[in-house]
């Protein structure tokens, strides 16, 4: 469709009219492809083609079962590192504590009988080291508990905290994967899929065409060039519409577009043309439609 306008458009710059300045043109319209970049089943199509959304309207969503339950398990984890251990663990270590000071208390009386003993010299030497040992080893175990349940009643590291927040972020990242929303107003101007069916990766689900992406296209003669420079001011009257809409050239192309292709003589000359791009302003804009013919008037 697009060929064959572009052709009668070369066709009809050859007859443009020099005197009154009037170009033959059309609205070009380039839309924004909206794509996931995960794949999966498509659970919802949020709008229909010709709507007109705001931007941050949501678009469509993917399904997001897997993505959904990563995110609950990692704030789950976060979520225990702000606690302390569990009432029935801190039971567990209170009754190891228990029982620990209690072998304390007995090796510091058997330490002291062995004491007793050795200055009687009852006991070897040997004996009184033995019992001593077994005084600090238990002593310690007592410590070592004591601080395991000061540790217990803690929330996690810092950096653990750290790593577990990071991992809810992926997490919360990997599920706004799944629902994609407009990056800007505009008209839906077509779909690709819809709801139920498999989305690749990356795969476009919709266009979305904001009113900014809608250009004014026309051929003028490379006679008619040197009064053709980006900013160049011009008008464009199209068929229902309720008035002439200004633009402003934004680009001249560089190279010729000419048929047939044949060597340039002088009377060949006249029939090269030149495309050239104006952009509306996006509140003219929002009414015109991609392929809609214009004519063009320059402005002084």
């Amino acid at each position: 469709m697009r060929k064959s306008i572009l052709i009668l458009l070369l066709m009809l710059a050859g007859c443009h009219e020099e005197k009154t300045g009037i170009y033959q043109g059309y609205v070009e319209g380039e839309p924004i492809r909206v794509a996931a970049p995960r794949a999966g089943r498509l659970d919802l199509l949020a709008v229909r083609r010709g709507d007109t959304v705001a931007a941050g309207t949501r678009l469509f969503a993917l399904e997001a079962g897997v993505e959904k339950a990563a995110l609950d398990e990692a704030q789950a984890r976060l979520a225990d590192l702000g606690k302390g251990e569990r009432p029935e663990e801190e039971a567990v270590r209170r009754a190891q504590l228990s029982e620990a000071q209690a072998q304390a208390a007995l090796s510091q009386k058997e330490w002291q009988r062995q004491q007793t003993l050795y200055a009687d010299r009852v006991v070897s030497r040997e004996r009184l080291d033995q019992a001593a040992t077994h005084r600090d080893r238990d002593a310690a175990r007592v410590r070592e508990l004591q601080a395991r349940l000061r540790a217990g009643a803690l929330a996690g590291r810092e950096d653990a905290r750290r790593a577990a927040e990071a991992a809810v972020a992926q997490a919360q990242w990997q599920l706004d994967q799944k629902s994609q929303a407009a990056t800007a107003a505009g008209l839906i101007d077509d779909l690709y899929f819809r709801a139920g069916e498999w989305v690749p990766a990356g795969a476009p689900v919709l266009a979305l065409l904001p009113p900014g992406n809608r250009r004014l296209r026309f051929f003028v003669p490379q006679e008619a060039l040197a009064g053709l420079q980006p900013g160049r001011r011009l008008r464009a009257r199209c068929d229902g519409c309720a008035k002439p809409v200004e633009a402003t050239v934004s680009r001249v192309a560089a190279t010729a577009e000419f048929t047939p292709p044949v060597i340039y003589s002088r009377e060949q000359r006249s029939r090269m043309v030149f495309l050239v791009e104006a952009q509306p302003a996006a509140a003219d804009a929002a009414g015109l439609h991609p392929g809609q013919p214009v004519d063009i008037e320059l402005l002084p």
